[in-house]
């Protein structure tokens, strides 16, 4: 339970009495019209490239391995191996058929206020997306459509779930060609994507890349186990295929002994000696893994500032191609941890009215770099690094040591369970206790990080011990402001405040109410005259 004091710029200028709108917000959008051509003729629309049904096809064959593995071991039962080969060749036509029905049946329409997309093979869905509503258009590259020099277009208005709508696949000249017409008629310019003298990417100066070396510090800093995850799926879904259950513990033992090999006969040194190796081994993989991710995912990584904002390329099998204008960047995030601070390394991230994908909220514009290269990048989105003026402060240190007290009655209730139900003793159980200076230890650590700040200009927020984030938000782009309490808060007469800002958000904890509410004042006063309808149609 929480209780919220919530204010926003635009209620308060209709308390200033300047009504619930400004002139110049877009009136809600009416159905498209399908576009004249000459002569009075309706448009039909424009289809996808045809390549594009290969790309489809190659990578929606690993969702038929199932039902041909499947089909497979039933036709050799049957004792029939030669069914086998036109069984799979009738599974993949039959695919492609499907693939290139729904080819057909797709069409896009770029109007003079929306782009509008058709499809569906039995039922039909006509969606259409105003340009002014639309944030961001990526163009992302997978292997094989680098090959055959396609590209996918995506579209997203800032609902929240990543990518609203995409074009896959079509010529990366008319993806890009689509992007700056798009761009355009945003800014209420008429150009069009067949026009001979279309409008081609800008290129731009480029103010952060990464070569190989530095890809291999980001990897060795990116250690992860998920290769495990994979193969264990992997596992569970085909392990009928394997003539043991892979999962069955004492069937290895089994196998050992029969091989030789007794459990009971290994040392003591020999296990401890084996321990270590398996730990080495693991952390081989874990380093392995986040390298090889971090090649894949940011090989080549490149942001170049151009007149219109920030372009972003990065990728080793799957490009991607972002364009992100300064005037939709919210907020700034500094990241970095304990081990990478002490070697001076440091994450940026922008915090924009579009999602980096359905995984990540914010783009990310530098993912290892120094101070002194960030700070210019930051500097170019409009937003100044945090100066001297900035009156950095800690919150309340009683705010985290409340936060031990919800563990107690669960660890008093872990206590009676091992004593009732695994016949402990008292003495033994009371071992659990330990979890509570440990949670207050870490608490500390939070509470020596963590800092908030204001220079009159722009808000700061620094969270996280492990995982340190700066976030630097300028007052002018905040549109909500929060002020929430707990019932554990209410206990020490503290609060949190919460500045909402499209894509994300910055909190202030461990606040008197008095601080709190000063504090939103004064952001208020700075944000209320701010239009924010005309955001959208910057940049």
């Amino acid at each position: 339970m929480t209780d919220n004091d919530e204010m926003s710029p635009s209620r308060l200028r209709e308390g200033l009495g300047e009504g619930p709108g400004k002139e110049g917000t877009s009136p809600p959008h009416a159905l498209p019209q399908p576009l004249p051509q000459a002569g009075g003729e309706q448009y039909e629309g424009q289809r996808l490239h045809p390549l594009g049904l290969i790309v489809h096809f190659v990578t929606g064959i690993p969702q038929l391995l199932f039902p041909i593995v499947a089909a497979t071991f039933g036709v050799r039962a049957s004792d029939n191996p030669a069914f086998i080969p036109l069984i799979i060749g009738a599974m993949l036509l039959v695919s492609l058929f499907f693939r290139w029905l729904a080819w057909m049946r797709f069409q896009y329409h770029l109007g003079d206020d929306d782009i509008r997309i058709e499809k569906g093979i039995i039922s039909r869905s006509a969606r259409s997306i105003p340009y002014d509503r639309i944030q961001d258009v990526s163009i992302e590259q997978k292997p094989l459509a680098r090959l055959l020099g396609l590209g996918e277009v995506k579209f997203e208005t800032g609902g929240g779930d990543g990518e609203d709508a995409k074009l896959s696949y079509v010529s990366l000249g008319d993806a890009e060609r689509l992007r700056e017409t798009i761009k355009a008629r945003k800014a209420g310019q008429g150009t069009t994507i067949g026009e001979t003298e279309a409008v081609e990417e800008e290129g731009g100066a480029t103010v952060f890349a990464m070569d190989t070396g530095r890809l291999l510090t980001l990897g060795l800093y990116s250690f992860s186990l998920v290769i495990f995850a994979v193969l264990g799926g992997i596992a569970q879904q085909f392990d009928f295929l394997l003539p043991f259950d892979f999962w069955d513990l004492s069937g290895w033992i089994d196998t050992a002994e029969v091989n030789g090999v007794s459990i009971d006969d290994i040392d003591v040194a020999t296990r401890i000696y084996g321990a270590i190796a398996a730990l080495i081994g693991l952390v081989a993989i874990g380093i392995f893994t986040g390298i090889v991710r971090t090649f894949l995912t940011d090989y080549g990584f490149r942001l170049e500032r151009t007149s219109k904002g920030f372009r972003r390329r990065r990728g080793l099998l799957t490009l991607t191609d972002v364009v992100m204008p300064v005037a939709r960047v919210q907020a700034a995030i500094v990241e970095t941890g304990p081990v990478r601070k002490r070697r001076g390394w440091h994450a940026l991230r922008f915090v924009s009215l579009a999602q980096e994908s359905k995984q990540e909220s914010h783009h990310m514009v530098a993912p290892l770099a120094r101070l002194d290269e960030i700070w210019p990048i930051v500097a170019e989105a409009e937003i100044a690094p945090p100066g001297e003026s900035s009156h950095m402060q800690r919150g309340k240190f009683s705010w985290w040591l409340i936060q031990a007290l919800p563990l107690l009655p669960v660890i008093l209730a872990a206590m009676a369970a091992v004593v009732l139900l695994a016949e402990s003793s008292w003495m033994r159980a009371s071992l659990l206790l330990l979890l509570i200076p440990l949670l207050l230890a870490f608490n500390a650590f939070e509470w020596r990080v963590y800092r908030h700040g204001s220079d009159g200009t722009q808000l700061y927020a620094r969270h996280g011990w492990w995982r340190q984030r700066l976030t630097i938000l300028p007052q002018v782009r905040v549109q909500s402001v929060e002020i929430a309490q707990s019932p554990l808060a209410r206990l020490a007469g503290l609060v949190s405040l919460r500045f909402g800002v499209a894509g994300g958000k910055l909190e202030m904890i461990a606040l008197p109410r008095e601080t709190a509410e000063a504090i939103r004042d004064r952001v208020l006063a700075v944000a209320a005259p701010v239009d924010f309808s005309e955001i959208n149609r910057r940049g």
